[in-house]
């Protein structure tokens, strides 16, 4: 039998429904005639690759910061008029961002943008692949989940659920929203699009009519997320407030998130991703704002910064959360570059986010202060601060379904 999610990835030949419109996306498309209450929102962000934490938020107040990169540390913050475009971006007088995410200091500054350092997966693999999978699991150290984190946080609902409740953006549905509640992944809005209308309808019937329950509802939660999607992809969407996304995968993938958010079509989870944080040689180039993490930067901070403004007054039930499957040694290597690490830093941004703070207990970076005394250590677990999510955001109060054999510390971030 075809597995659901293949099938609902593979859909792009974007079928139309037939016939009347189920009530549900009836009550979508005229929601402005039957005003409903908004329903919270958790979108997340992975950074594949491993993203340098300690060069993203700089401890710039640690001595040992300095002494373990002599080549490939942010500069301090200047002082005074000694504006250098290579430094580091001062937040509280020990940390700093690094200054290519210029765009969001002023979301840190409004206390919409919470930082918390010294976070992450407890496993020590420094495997891509385990650690990934892992996070996105939310079971550190366990290989036999079968489901995702953001599937099981899902919030039981008393009524047929929208069919685009759960989005990936990409190719793939993601592993963090694989599970028994139903998820998509569309690569794109666009690519939803009617090529043989006869063949979409005779598809559809011989779903309809399977004997198989199973397989049959599987079609229809298909054929109604289709139809969904085609109706928000033909409506001409402009973001709000002067938003600029910036050019490329990432920020597109944010700027269709916002589409469909605002769309009122009963999106409840989102994801994204953005890779190429992998950097083992040449992270910066001769200055701090060159380079390659530089580069990455720029897009992912200009990316999130137009989401913030696109929302608008949205932002008041969105919360989005970055991640990354750890850090990078607290030692550059000899190649200006830096290896799998340990912990790392995290960002939630949202209408209710208590920001302008960093959060999380620092561990220092001198030698016994490492881990393995070599990485960043961890102090914060990142079901933490995800737990907190679901839970005080989302209103989910079963964490222990969400994160089995674990409870959640909260930091009071919302």
């Amino acid at each position: 039998m075809t597995n659901r999610r293949f099938f609902l990835r593979n859909s792009a030949l974007a079928m139309v429904g037939m016939g009347r419109a189920p009530l549900w996306l009836q009550r979508a498309l005229y929601a402005s005639d039957a005003p409903s209450p908004r329903k919270k929102i958790l979108v997340a962000i992975f950074q594949r690759g491993a993203a340098d934490g300690l060069n993203v938020v700089v401890p710039h107040g640690e001595k040992a910061y300095y002494n373990l990169r002599p080549t490939i540390a942010v500069p301090r913050p200047a002082s005074g008029s000694d504006s250098r475009a290579d430094a580091a971006i001062d937040l509280d007088g020990f940390f700093g961002l690094h200054p290519s995410l210029v765009a969001l200091k002023p979301l840190f500054d409004r206390q919409h943008l919470a930082i918390v350092d010294a976070v992450g997966s407890p496993d020590p693999t420094r495997s891509h692949f385990d650690a990934q999978d892992y996070m996105e699991s939310g079971t550190p150290g366990v290989k036999a989940t079968n489901d995702g984190w953001m599937n099981r946080a899902l919030p039981k609902e008393q009524e047929p659920p929208s069919p685009v409740r759960a989005v990936a953006l990409g190719a793939v549905l993601p592993r963090s929203m694989e599970g028994r509640n139903p998820a998509i992944a569309l690569e794109s809005l666009q690519a939803f699009q009617v090529r043989d209308k006869q063949a979409a309808q005779e598809f559809q019937q011989m779903y309809l009519d399977c004997k198989d329950p199973l397989l049959r509802s599987v079609g229809r939660e298909t054929f109604e997320a289709v139809s969904l999607l085609q109706s928000v992809r033909q409506q001409p969407y402009a973001p709000a407030g002067g938003a600029e996304y910036p050019h490329g995968r990432f920020g597109d993938s944010l700027r269709q998130i916002a589409q469909l958010i605002k769309s009122n079509v009963g999106v409840e989870m989102a994801f994204a991703d953005i890779g190429g944080w992998d950097h083992h040689v040449n992270e910066l180039g001769q200055r701090a704002s060159e380079g390659q993490l530089a580069t990455l930067l720029t897009e992912y901070g200009r990316a999130l910064s137009a989401f913030w403004t696109d929302m608008g007054d949205r932002m008041a039930d969105v919360v989005l959360v970055t991640m990354s499957e750890f850090g990078r040694t607290a030692h550059e290597n000899g190649n200006r570059g830096t290896d799998h690490g340990h912990a790392n830093c995290m960002f939630v941004m949202g209408g209710p986010v208590k920001g302008g703070k960093v959060y999380g207990r620092w561990p220092g970076l001198e030698r016994e202060q490492l881990y393995q005394q070599r990485d960043l250590a961890l102090t914060s677990d990142f079901r933490d601060i995800l737990g907190e999510l679901v839970a005080r955001h989302l209103g989910n109060p079963t964490l222990n379904g969400v994160f089995p054999g674990y409870t959640p510390k909260f930091l009071g971030l919302v």
